[in-house]
């Protein structure tokens, strides 16, 4: 047991995780009423077992010598999930999942163990489910397990302990907040338990070389397994995502210390678990696409991976004193500039209106790209004019306006070629080189601009 001397009293904010010396009100770093909580802190190589090494024992190393050999990476049996890592499993990393309860984040663990079992030795250690319930996903999955180790345990020193007995190279602990560290006074899930059960796991990975994979529910306030502390201790942070009344799965990257982040897998979620989705921009987009006010095909880029999703638009009268502005996979606020935006330039009678805008297939669009895509579902619909349904359209809205440009260009045109459209409005200052064959871009300078193209290009069709 630790003695007094190595023990210290902190107060943890459950909002930030802000550490304060005494108990205040409110927390200095988030502005949050009453949210700390009283913590016992103690000496960490006590907690971790780890020894404390003489001063003047590490020696700094001079950057030019360090090696610079490449990690060797192990596939996780899933193209996509690797696909978001940068290319498959870093020994001895940390990976923290998170998303909501119920979105597929046992499942996806459990069948990336079932690939891995033979070519590595895994432990499967679950704190909220027993090894029944275990085996009965397994089962349902389609996984043999009888090289996969499972454990029912939520004391941390006693999972290192078995990891270490049987040589694990790749954990996964299902999951954090049921996790409890025995020297740490307070109860499992609490600010103070996460972060040292979280802490050891991610010590025992560094030197042991064991991956370790953390799955960690999304609170109601949007972290992960509360405050934002534990994303900092892990090396990569994976969010599953995904509409339960919609069977596709997302997965992306927000950071990622051995790849690049914002990345994205495509999972659809079936009977026999999730399946990896090859070619999303197929899935999201109806097979019978037709011509219709209010709707858009944009040209999304997910870091490397070019998508294509229908963004549709409604505006009609509103039947209340205050018009509603309802908005599914795209950021309110955005919604109201590029509305006044349309009302200031291309004079759009939306102000006494009631507005809707619906992203398909569950996509969140975070990328200023989308603007142009929004902008011109919402005059489409406002004045009853069908946009091209063999068109895409990608680029950003100035408060002028303007259409500015956006990167990624070429990628997105090939995504949208490869899928049978011919034609891309697109900002006049994207100079896309390599045009496919046969595929024509519209390029435009302003929203007047536009307005012009699609009355000329109605008055064509009519």
């Amino acid at each position: 047991m630790v003695g007094k001397s190595s023990s210290k009293v902190k107060y943890i904010c459950d909002h930030c995780g802000g550490i304060a010396s005494k108990w205040a009100g409110q927390c200095a770093q988030c502005g949050e009423w009453n949210s700390f909580t009283e913590m016992v802190t103690q000496d960490r190589r006590s907690l971790h077992g780890l020894k404390a090494e003489p001063v003047g024992r590490i020696k700094p190393s001079v950057l030019g010598d360090v090696s610079l050999d490449t990690v060797a990476r192990s596939a996780s049996g899933l193209f996509e999930l690797d696909r978001v890592l940068g290319g498959g499993l870093v020994p001895g990393s940390a990976i923290l999942l998170g998303g909501d309860p119920g979105i597929g984040k046992s499942t996806l663990a459990l069948q990336c163990i079932g690939h891995l079992q033979h070519a590595q030795r895994v432990l499967y250690v679950s704190g909220e489910e027993s090894l029944q319930q275990i085996a009965m996903r397994a089962q349902r999955l389609g996984i043999g397990g009888a090289d996969i180790h499972v454990l029912g345990e939520n004391e941390v020193q006693l999972i290192t302990r078995h990891a270490l007995d049987i040589g694990a190279q790749f954990l996964v602990a299902d999951s954090i907040q049921t996790l409890f560290h025995a020297e740490v006074p307070s109860g499992p899930g609490s600010v103070a338990q996460v972060r040292e059960c979280a802490s050891a796991l991610v010590s025992f990975a560094k030197q042991t070389g064991c991956t370790v994979l953390l799955i960690g529910h999304v609170t109601k306030e949007g972290g992960i397994a509360g405050p934002k502390v534990l994303e900092h201790l892990v090396d990569t942070v994976l969010y599953f995502e995904g509409d339960h009344s919609s069977r596709f799965r997302l997965i992306r990257a927000f950071k990622n210390r051995y790849g690049t982040v914002n990345e994205m897998g495509v999972f659809a979620m079936t009977e026999d678990g999730l399946r990896e989705v090859s070619n999303p921009s197929s899935m999201f987009l109806s097979q019978d696409r037709e011509a219709a006010p209010g709707s858009v095909v944009f040209a999304l880029q997910e870091a490397t991976r070019p998508l294509l999703v229908e963004v549709q638009a409604l505006v009609d009268n509103s039947s209340v004193g205050h018009p509603r502005r309802v908005c599914v996979g795209f950021d309110p606020q955005r919604l109201g500039m590029l509305l006044a935006v349309l009302h200031r330039h291309l004079e759009v009678p939306v102000v006494e209106r009631d507005v809707f805008v619906n992203v398909a297939g569950g996509i969140r669009l975070s990328e200023t790209a989308a603007d142009l895509a929004v902008a011109t579902a919402l005059y489409a619909s406002a004045v009853n004019r069908s946009f091209p349904a063999n068109t895409v359209c990608f680029g950003e809205v100035g408060l002028s306006g303007e259409i500015r440009p956006v990167p990624w260009g070429e990628s997105r045109i090939h995504e949208a070629a490869s899928l049978g459209f011919v034609c891309a409005v697109i900002p006049a200052r994207n100079t896309v080189k390599n045009l496919p064959i046969g595929f024509e871009p519209v390029p435009i300078a302003s929203l007047a601009a536009l307005g012009n193209w699609m009355e000329t290009r109605s008055q064509v069709d009519g």
